[in-house]
């Protein structure tokens, strides 16, 4: 005998609505509970410090220079070196000559005029070395920058043009020449073209050093390659930020091309003026009134060359 089917002919119950949750605060005040929803948080308000991983409150980082409380100088962009450089924060940008985007029609996984679109909208400049004019503490002078974050602050044909730019406006303004090199070496999507620029930007420092006017070369991490080989030693005095890594090829290269074990620190700015390469080693803080001394000191013999 099969079992009979189980049947429940009774109408079921409308699920209930959700019933909002609202607190003796909210009925007295309607407006009060959205005063204190969820708000988001920007992810960029809390920066980590590569050497011991604490995370740093990104204003008191600014305002630090970006040197984090372990003395870790983290890599800055070109505005910021700028503003920190000059007096006041104020300079007078100097424009760079235009060059030809991708002259070779290099072929890669992601074409070069697209690479340079996403570096100039990542970092508002047309390429890796900026030049302006202005004081320190007193001292006019042209600075040059590179920027690390444009394409690995690769020396190319603008960069180039740039530097020879802000070489000649030292010369017609008569005024020292300050440079804060930062740079993975030459662009290769430029090829030989890239490489001319060493030569090119020797001859630019030579016209400066002939008009009798400093140039004087901070090294920041990293200074590396063809950049290294060329205008980044060729200073009449050499400065470095704490810890900067400074050297032609990587240890890793190096190590496998002599089969030996490198010492620790090596080609770090430390070591570096161990070796005689820098002449000192310079916090980010200090940096403004040690370079305004040096040009002083150094304008003060060439003008009194020029009386003699």
């Amino acid at each position: 005998m099969a079992m009979a089917e189980q049947r429940n002919d009774k109408p079921g119950r409308p699920p209930a609505a959700p019933r909002e949750r609202t607190g003796w605060l909210s009925r007295i005040a309607p407006g009060v509970r959205n005063a204190f929803s969820k708000r988001e948080t920007p992810e960029n308000l809390w920066v980590k410090c590569p050497d011991t991983g604490e995370m740093i409150y990104r204003p008191d980082l600014e305002a630090a220079l970006w040197v984090t409380p372990s003395g870790h100088h983290m890599r800055i962009g070109a505005q910021a070196r700028l503003r920190y450089t000059f007096d006041d924060g104020k300079f007078e940008r100097i424009a760079s000559p235009g060059v030809a985007d991708d002259p070779l029609k290099f072929p890669d996984v992601k074409p070069y005029p697209d690479r340079l679109k996403a570096a100039r909208k990542a970092s508002g400049e047309q390429d890796a070395l900026a030049i302006a004019y202005g004081h320190i503490m007193g001292q006019p002078a042209v600075v040059a920058v590179q920027d690390f974050a444009f394409m690995g602050g690769s020396l190319s044909m603008a960069v180039g043009e740039a530097f020879i730019t802000a070489a000649k406006e030292a010369v017609k303004r008569e005024v020292p020449f300050v440079i804060f090199t930062a740079s993975g070496g030459a662009r290769m999507q430029e090829g030989t073209l890239s490489l001319m620029q060493l030569a090119r930007t020797t001859l630019a420092v030579n016209e400066v050093k002939a008009a009798g006017l400093p140039y004087v070369v901070v090294l920041t991490d990293p200074t590396t390659g063809g950049v290294m080989a060329s205008y980044a030693m060729l200073g009449d005095v050499h400065l470095a930020e704490p810890n900067a890594l400074i050297g032609f090829a990587g240890r890793r290269v190096i190590e496998q091309t002599i089969r030996e074990t490198l010492p620790p620190g090596f080609q770090r700015a430390e070591f570096q003026v161990e070796r005689g390469m820098v002449d000192r080693v310079v916090s980010r803080g200090e940096l403004r009134a040690v370079l305004s001394s040096i040009l002083k000191t150094l304008m003060m013999g060439r003008n009194r060359l020029s009386a003699a």
